[in-house]
């Protein structure tokens, strides 16, 4: 269990300051909880950790580094804009990172990943029967890192576990986009694709995580087309 000091933050270790506020800042910024465009204000920030600006600057310069604030050319900062205008290269990464660990995944698993699979499964169906998107998003991932972890390609499984990470925020506007019966055909789709894992059948495995990442493709798609100001509710 972690420590937390007066104001709620967790307690630090000597060194560990940069990488608190990077964590924080990412997992805000990736839920959504600070929305694209978000002014960053360094003297706010040290204010809100209770730390000088050296440490926030650090972490700032590693959000930069994965394109997720951006520096304007007057020294302000602002959380990145989503860059909508080349999201096909990573739907299209996206959707082969879903076929091909899915695919190996029915190729080498072994018994002992079934179980993990099926475990994170359970937590997917649980956060779908709640209606919580946050602890959805979580919990698919997690679902999706597992198989990824049971075709025994660590290359593959860490350039979707990355893919599953940058995705957050778009997948926060996905699951907005749905009314609240929809998203429970995914926990049909997940045990579909454990079945066939289960069974080897690598043809099958590739046909259902194929299926499985075009329609999450195609609803947001979809929801860009109806609404190009995507109007962000928190």
């Amino acid at each position: 269990m972690t420590d937390t000091d007066t104001n709620g933050l967790p307690e630090r270790r000597r060194g560990s300051g940069v990488k608190m506020v990077y964590d924080l800042l990412r997992d805000e910024i990736l839920d959504l909880v600070l929305p694209p465009g978000s002014p960053i204000d360094e003297a706010q920030l040290a204010e809100r950790f209770k730390m000088s600006r050296t440490p926030i600057r650090e972490a700032l310069v590693r959000l930069a580094g994965e394109g997720l604030i951006d520096t304007l050319p007057n020294r302000s900062t602002m959380v990145s804009n989503i860059d909508f205008l080349n999201m096909h290269t990573y739907f299209d990464a996206l959707v082969l990172m879903y076929r091909v660990t899915t695919r190996l995944a029915a190729e080498h698993h072994r018994a002992e990943d079934l179980q993990v699979i099926r475990a994170h499964q359970a937590a997917f169906a649980a956060a779908v029967e709640a209606q919580d998107a946050l602890a959805m998003i979580a919990t698919n991932a997690a679902f999706h890192s597992a198989i990824a972890e049971a075709g025994r390609n660590p290359y593959f499984t860490g350039l979707f576990k990355r893919l599953l990470d940058e995705g957050r925020r778009i997948l926060r506007l996905y699951y907005q986009s749905y009314d609240d019966r929809l998203p429970r055909r995914f926990v049909d789709e997940h045990e579909a694709m454990i079945a066939v894992i289960a069974a080897r059948d690598l043809g099958a495995a590739d046909r259902l995580a194929k299926a499985h990442g075009e329609q999450i493709v195609d609803q947001i798609r979809k929801l860009f087309s109806r609404d190009r100001r995507l109007d962000i509710e928190l």
